[in-house]
């Protein structure tokens, strides 16, 4: 095993290495904070006909995407995941449905103009909406506005989620499971296993970085079911954190098939990040025989130990640690730096330079300037 190259001078270091024990914190948070969320949560949940709308930008998005495809099943209701940049420039579209809605937004810093504007749109458009909001910063605009707010629950995550790196990273997987465990809240028995499991990916950090030998200048991750949306998370913490210098790609194992594998050379890293669900992860077996048959890209299967008898929901939580140790290396190999990849400002922390503009009714579109 290598010594590995993500000293712990930057903040992403970390804040990646500080994941389990947030996770345990948010258990205690969610212990103390249960009874009040279970009031909010269940007379919703009674309403056979509620809709469950998972919205946030970028890595946010991707909280909901994966939360989405593990808690459709089990909650046996529609739960969609629609970001917040789809939903603000589209809104007609992602409130169509009569149906009544609990919008959960998920946000790190909850001051971008997408964050903010979701949930005006979605009062404007969605009479009687309800507000879950999952957040990082106790300051952020997000949260101060919706605290005390009619048809509103702020959870607020522990303080060292708001990470204050480029990227998202604590913040990601600290939203993951806080959704996961606030709709089954039997999920909290499992975030000891789930921190046990990731300090030992932690501890193995110099096995991760091996990968990078040679650095890659082609990333691909591949994952089904919740993990797809994984898949992307990892695809974009490998862009943001080399600025660009590794290009990423993602998709599921079936689909990649279907065209995309066509960019895959001797310098392409393919990880596939691997299901528990029996059935999924034939598929991933699959794939993995194909392309080492190719004998062209390196190909990896992601899997830690110690997650036996958890859903893939779950499990994406670990399986993004990882991830964030390949991005982060990668990025310190490209002479790049973590906290600030971006320095002449072209991509930021908080997205800037949004400008969000006024619903225009029906009405009164067209003539005369939609005045």
């Amino acid at each position: 095993m290598s010594t590995p190259t993500s000293t712990p001078s930057s903040a992403t270091h970390g804040e990646v290495r500080q994941q389990p024990q947030a996770w345990r914190d948010l258990r205690r948070l969610l212990h103390d904070r249960g009874p009040a969320l279970r009031a909010f949560l269940d007379p919703l949940l009674a309403r056979p006909d509620l809709r469950i709308v998972l919205t946030g930008a970028g890595t946010s998005a991707f909280v909901g995407d994966i939360a989405a495809a593990a808690l459709r099943r089990p909650l046996g209701r529609r739960l969609d995941s629609v970001p917040t940049t789809d939903l603000v420039a589209d809104p007609r579209s992602a409130f169509a449905d009569p149906a009544p809605v609990l919008l959960v937004s998920f946000a790190r810093s909850g001051n971008s103009p997408e964050s903010l504007a979701a949930v005006q749109l979605a009062d404007e458009l969605s009479p009687g909406v309800h507000h879950l909001v999952v957040t990082c910063h106790a300051q952020g605009r997000l949260a101060l506005d919706r605290a005390g707010a009619e048809r509103s629950f702020v959870l607020l995550l522990p303080e060292q989620t708001h990470d204050s790196g480029f990227a998202m990273t604590s913040s990601f997987t600290t939203m993951l499971l806080a959704v996961l465990c606030a709709f089954e809240p039997q999920h909290l028995d499992a975030v000891e296993q789930l921190a046990t499991a990731a300090t030992a990916v932690l501890d193995r950090a110099g096995d991760v970085e091996d990968l990078l030998d040679p650095l890659p200048h082609r990333t691909v991750f591949l994952g089904s079911g919740p993990l797809q949306g994984l898949a992307q998370e990892a695809a974009l913490k490998v862009l943001e954190l080399t600025a660009g210098r590794t290009a990423a790609f993602h998709d599921s194992p079936l689909g990649f098939r279907h065209g995309p594998k066509a960019l895959v050379d001797d310098r392409t890293l393919v990880v596939v990040l691997g299901s528990a669900d029996p059935y999924t992860a034939r598929y991933d077996a699959d794939i993995l025989t194909e392309l080492r048959g190719d004998a062209t890209a390196r190909v990896v299967h992601v899997d830690p130990p110690g997650l036996t008898g958890l859903p893939d929901g779950l499990r994406a939580a670990v399986l993004a640690v990882p991830v964030q140790l390949l991005a982060l290396g990668a990025s310190l190999r490209h002479g790049c730096t973590p906290d600030d990849p971006f320095p002449g400002g072209t991509v930021n922390r908080v997205v800037r330079g949004v400008r969000i503009h006024p619903l225009v009714h029906p009405l009164v579109e067209g003539g005369g300037g939609g005045r």
